[in-house]
């Protein structure tokens, strides 16, 4: 669930090969590192992202039409970013605003993939120079047309890096193989905690590990206040994205067995993160579905953030990510599909039931 506000406590769960990744990965990616924008590739010296393609997506679709950004300005900046230093970048999203579709995929139907032919002014041409141009496709549910109408259902997040990797790609950009890298985001708002199990931007870069190709998912805190990220963080965040990606290629820890969940802190006021954290998920609740039943005797699905809502839950974990963002660090935590739960006494003791019981 997407809340556009800057949460206060922190939930969600992950299974236990995140905790082993965690343990590999995090002191591996934390050392030397600078969480200061990458500074500007200099005349003559090789783009740190030189020959990498990288396949864009997110979970507030490809438009970027809203004046307040909500609805694609963060992938653009990734866009803007990724492609300055030197990435193939192309962009298959979904059509409409998906934000908290988390895994989600379409069963039935049919996919319209329908290039945006004119860009938003200020990032057309941001990629000019790359092979593919920055290709942007917006991904749609059609019933047999093979473009999208502006009132067509979108496909989902998922649908859309499941599509691109499953010959998407090759059909519309000639790519003969997999990109070296997915890439989701920058979201509009944070994904920690409880919103990680419902965030279309985590699920849209599951989907391209379980496909067996490495992917980073990118999200943006919002200030004390505010309803969205600003433009400064957005861009902050984008810089400091296309960095960590060529620190991740550099040293090799692209890897198609997690996702690395990036939230990136609020910089709208001119202050530099203050480090990057490996962190958990957090096992508390950021926010919760509320449903009101309104006179008609139909129910409104809404949101409340936590810790006031009913049904809230406090955070328990001192290296949550939540914890981390909120007091202005970059939150790093590493994500798989793997729901298997970790050992623990109650699952031991299930397993000694059911292992050996026979109806």
């Amino acid at each position: 669930m997407q809340t556009n506000h800057r949460p206060r406590r922190a939930a969600g769960r992950r299974g236990a090969r995140a905790l082993a990744v965690s343990a590999a990965l995090g002191p591996a990616l934390l050392l030397g590192t600078a969480t200061a924008p990458a500074a500007p590739v200099r005349h003559g010296e090789r783009p740190p992202l030189t020959g990498m393609r990288v396949l864009l997506s997110n979970d507030d679709s490809m438009r970027a039409a809203r004046p307040d950004g909500a609805d694609g300005r963060g992938l653009y900046e990734m866009r803007k970013a990724l492609c300055a230093a030197g990435a193939d970048v192309v962009v298959l999203a979904p059509w409409q605003y998906m934000s908290g579709a988390g895994t989600s995929v379409s069963n039935s139907g049919a996919f319209a993939a329908q290039r945006r032919t004119r860009l938003p002014a200020r990032y057309a041409g941001d990629c000019s120079g790359a092979p593919t141009r920055g290709a942007v496709f917006g991904l749609c549910r059609t019933a047999g047309t093979p473009s999208c109408t502006d009132t067509a259902p979108s496909a989902t997040p998922a649908d859309t890096v499941r599509f691109a990797l499953r010959g998407g790609l090759r059909a519309l950009t000639g790519w003969t193989a997999p990109p070296d890298a997915v890439v989701t985001g920058i979201n509009s708002g944070p994904n920690v905690s409880s919103q990680v199990n419902d965030s279309g931007t985590a699920g849209a870069a599951l989907a391209a590990v379980d496909e067996r190709v490495p992917a980073v998912a990118f999200s943006a805190w919002i200030a004390d206040g505010s309803t969205l990220p600003s433009d400064t963080t957005y861009r902050a965040a984008a810089r400091y994205g296309a960095s960590l990606l060529g620190r991740l290629r550099a040293h090799r820890l692209l890897s198609p067995t997690h996702v690395l969940n990036v939230n990136y802190p609020d910089t709208s006021g001119g202050s530099q993160p203050a480090g990057e954290r490996w962190t958990r998920v957090g096992d508390g609740t950021v926010a919760v579905h509320t449903y009101r039943r309104a006179a008609d005797g139909t129910f409104t699905v809404g949101g409340a953030l936590c810790p006031q809502a009913p049904g809230c839950r406090g955070e328990t974990r001192e290296d949550a990510d939540s914890t981390a963002v909120a007091a202005g660090h970059v939150s790093l935590s590493a994500l798989t599909p793997d729901r298997t739960a970790p050992a623990d006494a109650e699952t031991a003791r299930l397993r000694a039931y059911l292992g050996g019981h026979h109806s």
